[in-house]
């Protein structure tokens, strides 16, 4: 559920035209590749020219592989800290990471914006899943980008018809009958960009048929 609703929240964002910075994702992967690279040659040379070749380069091989490796795991742990967009838009700094508790359906983000010429405004999220997965499992998309304009105000600013004070007492199960039907609203619903009331008129199309 997680990495399918973190998937779903930089595509959102870049729909509407936030321009999403890839720095840290590259940097994370550069050391990673760095580390592969490096295990690569060792293994490489030293099953061409031997161990008594190679030991002295071996050494230090080992020496930058875990020095890399222990810079891999800072930056993960310690700049990224569960970080899934950062990015900007009309001078506007925002990021955002997401997380969740072992046995707990509660998706938190933390936000951090930055407006020009104003002040850093932290914000702290949380929302059950169920909100935007309906009963079989299906991720529905507009509750959830809902979620995100009504509770970020950048986000609003940018999408201002998903900010729907509604949001907080919508469900997708409300509009789910069966799996096939769900699939039928989910597609009309992210095709249009319509709510619970799109699915309400087809629920009642297929009644009066």
């Amino acid at each position: 559920l997680k990495n399918t609703t973190d998937d779903a929240l930089p595509r959102y964002l870049t729909s509407l035209k936030f321009k999403q910075s890839h720095i840290l994702a590259d940097v994370r992967l550069g050391l990673g590749y760095a580390a592969v690279a490096i295990s690569g040659v060792t293994f490489y040379t030293d099953y061409k020219l031997g161990w008594d070749a190679t030991k002295s380069w071996t050494l230090w091989a080992v020496i930058a592989y875990f020095i890399i490796n222990g810079a891999l795991t800072y930056w993960t742990w310690g700049i990224e800290k569960g970080k899934i967009f950062t990015g900007q838009t009309n001078n506007n700094f925002i990021s955002i990471a997401s997380s969740v508790t072992k046995h707990k359906p509660i998706y938190s983000l933390k936000v951090c914006c930055s407006r020009s010429g104003s002040d850093i405004e932290m914000l702290s999220l949380s929302a059950p899943f169920t909100r935007w997965f309906d009963s079989d499992g299906y991720f529905v998309p507009i509750p959830f980008q809902r979620w995100l304009a009504s509770e970020i105000p950048l986000v609003g600013e940018a999408d201002p018809l998903k900010v729907d004070s509604r949001s907080a007492d919508y469900r997708p199960t409300e509009f789910v009958d069966a799996q096939g039907t769900a699939s039928t609203h989910i597609s009309a619903q992210a095709s249009t960009g319509e709510g619970p009331e799109l699915a309400a008129r087809s629920r009642k199309s297929k009644r009066s048929a």
